[in-house]
């Protein structure tokens, strides 16, 4: 038997709605808690010490950033990390304890189901959603573009699926959803410009239409309704706005080498 302690590790900015529904749906399974904060201006840190968790403020430069950061501060090496406005079923805690008895791979990758609006949606480009989000630290790190991180184990590492649904709590309304694509596309665009992404009139065009196509026809959003589609016209939306906002970025930086010259 290969028996673990388990860091449940969580980053934080304002999520007082959120944080209480997070740390009860772990309790069970965590031998820590570890909330990596960034300043909240709310109850969080209120609520978060309620559950005695170990509670560390630390300036936000990034959510990969963040979370590689918030892994140092874990006690074991054997990492459930989670998004605030996430939560274990009890299928899935009921799995993860059985785990901790016999731990036997680098990473498991849990299948999150997002709740939008007050409906779970089980189509489009939503679901399924296999996470990694179980894992061994030291055989991997957070990678990704900001703010779409994800951890990337190392080569030749093992992983395995486990059964029972990361429940996830998304946008209470369609204005959320919104002024939040608002928000990530401003990341997004930086991020992609600075690692090379160029944009012009016919990725403008094709890659949100594209997109909608594939997330409304293809995965079958139709089947989820009205929020199926708004879901899918929204997502198509946020790719138009990144990718007008990386054209913005470029035409600024050219005039700035025209100036130069």
């Amino acid at each position: 038997m290969n028996k673990v302690k388990l860091s449940v590790v969580i980053i934080t900015y304002n999520e007082e709605n959120n944080i209480e529904r997070c740390l009860k749906s772990v309790i069970d399974v965590a031998d820590e808690i570890v909330v990596v904060d960034s300043f909240s201006t709310d109850k969080t840190k209120e609520i978060c010490l309620s559950y005695g968790v170990k509670f560390i403020e630390h300036k936000f430069e990034g959510h990969i950033q963040q979370k590689n950061y918030a892994i140092t501060q874990a006690s074991y090496p054997h990492i459930l990390s989670l998004d605030a406005d996430e939560a274990l079923s009890e299928e899935l805690k009921k799995n993860i304890l059985k785990i901790k008895e016999n731990w036997q791979y680098d990473g498991y990758y849990v299948n999150r189901i997002t709740n939008y609006c007050g409906k779970w949606i089980k189509h489009g480009s939503w679901y399924p959603d296999w996470k990694l989000r179980l894992w061994y630290a030291p055989a991997g790190e957070w990678k990704g573009v900001n703010p779409h991180d994800k951890f990337e184990l190392n080569k030749n590492c093992k992983t395995t699926k486990i059964k029972g649904h990361l429940y996830h709590y998304s946008y209470r309304s369609v204005s959320d959803h919104i002024k939040q694509i608002e928000y990530f596309t401003n990341i997004a665009a930086n991020a992609s410009y600075q690692n090379g992404k160029r944009a012009n009139i016919l990725k403008i065009l094709f890659y949100p239409i594209w997109k909608f196509k594939r997330d409304y026809f293809f995965n079958l959003g139709f089947l989820d309704g009205y929020y199926g589609f708004v879901i899918a016209a929204i997502s198509a939306f946020g790719t138009f706005l990144k990718y007008i906002k990386i054209y913005e970025i470029q035409k600024k930086h050219q005039v700035k080498k025209i100036a130069k010259n």
